[in-house]
């Protein structure tokens, strides 16, 4: 499988398009404009270079183009963090969650949720 890389902003069209499922280029922009200043233009464009680089589908059958994901969230984030652990923790996932885990005091869900998923891994 192809690794995608998208940008930041990119990051952010597509965490629009993952929680809408899919979106014209006015709905995601008045979305994204609620947390950064940018222009429609510069959102139309992002959304044209994120379809000729498969990021994204384009249904342009109505006068309206409509954009949905072409990869799913859980398979970016798997690729992030791995390029991550890669790059800063010479390949070590645990020293990414004690890094984690040192930087910020999990509340008592989280390590509910930290201690399943570890119990599961040592079945």
């Amino acid at each position: 499988m192809k690794v995608l890389k998208p940008t930041d902003s990119e990051l952010e069209i597509l965490d629009i398009l993952w929680d809408r499922g899919n979106a014209t280029v006015r709905e995601v922009h008045e979305q994204l404009s609620e947390i950064k200043d940018c222009g429609y233009t510069t959102t139309l464009k992002l959304m044209q270079i994120m379809f000729e680089k498969k990021l994204v589908l384009r249904d342009d059958s109505s006068r309206t183009h409509i954009y949905e994901p072409n990869i799913s969230r859980d398979t970016t984030q798997k690729q992030l963090v791995n390029k991550m652990v890669d790059m800063l923790f010479s390949g070590s996932h645990a020293q990414l969650v004690m890094q984690a885990l040192g930087s910020h005091q999990p509340n008592h869900q989280e390590l509910e949720e930290i201690q399943q998923i570890l119990n599961t891994y040592k079945k």
